[in-house]
């Protein structure tokens, strides 16, 4: 189940400038930070943040996989980590692999013709590609989007 689209932002993300403001925004940031470690809600507490740190350590040599493969990036690792952040809270843990050309890669699937997969790219940008029953759905967004259209598709693929 994905809750509403609640995002990790720093204590600085707001617009206030009073110290009553500063204090509301990090009381926030520290209760989303508690949720999204929790193993009920967030994505860190269910180890996704683990496998995502053990692909990018695996894979941030020249030649990862003995066929040529670019490195991932440190960027793409960053991006990578900000975007699974920003995902709402209670949505479901993706599998974390890399790609040849360094992105690294966010996948979810509930049957065979129910997968999406997103890669991100160390420039900030989400590519994605779904396959829901007989529609096929592709594009890119920028990371600053949070991927709107992407959590759409991730419940749709997850749903019965």
């Amino acid at each position: 189940m994905i809750t509403s689209a609640t995002a990790i932002l720093s204590p600085w993300d707001t617009t206030g400038t009073s110290g009553e403001a500063q204090f509301i925004a990090n009381e926030s940031y520290q209760i989303t930070r508690r949720l999204h470690e929790s193993i009920a809600l967030g994505l860190e507490g269910k180890g996704v943040f683990g496998e995502l740190f053990a692909v990018y350590t695996e894979c941030s040599d020249p030649n990862w996989d003995g066929y040529s493969a670019l490195p991932v990036l440190p960027e793409t690792y960053d991006n990578t980590r900000r975007y699974l952040e920003s995902l709402p809270l209670g949505t479901p843990p993706p599998s974390v692999g890399a790609e040849p050309d360094g992105h690294l890669t966010l996948e979810w699937h509930s049957a065979p013709r129910k997968t999406l997969s997103v890669s991100i790219a160390p420039d900030g940008n989400l590519h994605y590609a779904s396959i829901i029953g007989p529609f096929k759905r592709f594009g890119a967004e920028p990371i600053a989007s949070r991927g709107s259209e992407i959590v759409n598709l991730i419940r749709r693929v997850l749903t019965k």
